[in-house]
């Protein structure tokens, strides 16, 4: 079995092949590029260095979300094309899952936190002990709320994501249970990930088309919240 993923719902851009519970290859940087500009060409330097035929692969896996917005469709309107083109069916991947799936066979509980602005992060509680375990399913959460629930629930945590650097400090505060940082090689996005964990899904049969296929942003982009913010404020005067 030979999946293919796709990563843009941050800063990093990612594309990996894994073939058979192996990585064959990956392409990931996270740097301040468009995702458009990014993805089809790490594809095509893949399928140029491993020699790739894009007819033999069975599935595409795309981080499905939550995430940047644009970041998301792009990578949404990548998948959906290659899928699309070649007649091969896509696997939607939540975008939070894939992170902790960074970490799978981790002693501590793993919380992957994306910044989602205002205090506010994208996370989600994995316990990856024997396995892989959805304790809570990826959601946005204010950050206090999300550390007052780890240190109810006893267990020490490892954290990741780009929330990491924006709220580490209010973690270190006011975290009371065993807690870690992970390192720089596991501590992002990563379409390895992705495809690895598309894998699974695709065995389980959690397919859809191409056409079938949107990104899950869990909630509005931030210019509609605002207007609607504007619209309320305007209506209660």
């Amino acid at each position: 079995m030979r999946i293919l993923g796709i990563e843009s719902s941050s800063l990093v851009a990612s594309v990996a092949v894994v073939e058979d519970e192996v990585l064959t290859a990956e392409y990931t940087v996270n740097f301040k590029r468009t995702h458009s500009q990014t993805l089809l060409p790490m594809l095509d330097e893949i399928v140029k260095m491993v020699e790739l035929d894009l007819e033999t692969i069975d599935a595409i896996a795309v981080s499905g979300g939550p995430g940047s917005f644009t970041g998301l469709r792009i990578g949404s309107a990548t998948g959906k094309g290659l899928g699309l083109a070649l007649k091969k069916p896509l696997v939607s991947v939540p975008t939070v899952d894939a992170m902790a799936y960074n970490l799978y066979g981790s002693a501590y509980r793993v919380c992957p936190i994306m910044d989602a602005r205002r205090n506010q992060v994208y996370t989600g509680i994995y316990d990856n002990r024997d396995g892989f375990s959805v304790i809570k399913e990826q959601c946005p959460m204010d950050i206090e709320e999300l550390v007052e629930e780890l240190n109810a629930a006893g267990q020490k945590v490892i954290f990741l994501g780009d929330g990491v650097p924006v709220y580490k400090k209010q973690i270190q505060e006011k975290i009371t249970v065993p807690f870690l940082f992970a390192p720089a090689h596991l501590n992002r996005q990563r379409a390895a990930a992705v495809a690895a964990l598309g894998s699974r899904y695709y065995e389980e049969g959690k397919t859809l088309t191409a056409a079938e296929h949107a990104p899950d942003y869990l909630r509005k982009p931030q210019a509609e919240r605002e207007r609607e913010e504007k619209g309320e404020e305007s209506h209660g005067s």
